[in-house]
């Protein structure tokens, strides 16, 4: 099974943490979009994708 990639946590300028999720070449494919003030908060949003994603429903509107 090839693996997505790894996700960063990072502090932005503000002082609050984000994530975002870089596949294998380094890109970011998808990102936290809010920032967190308690980095463990942040690391709960990375451990609810990890969980949520793969049953998660695509919705295409085109």
């Amino acid at each position: 099974m090839n693996t997505v990639g790894k996700f960063k946590l990072y502090q932005d300028k503000a002082g609050e943490y984000r994530w975002r999720l870089l596949a294998n070449n380094n890109e970011t494919i998808a990102d936290s979009a809010e920032g967190y003030k308690a980095k463990a908060n942040c690391k709960h949003g990375i451990e609810l994708v990890k969980k949520l994603a793969p049953d998660a429903e695509v919705v295409d509107k085109t």
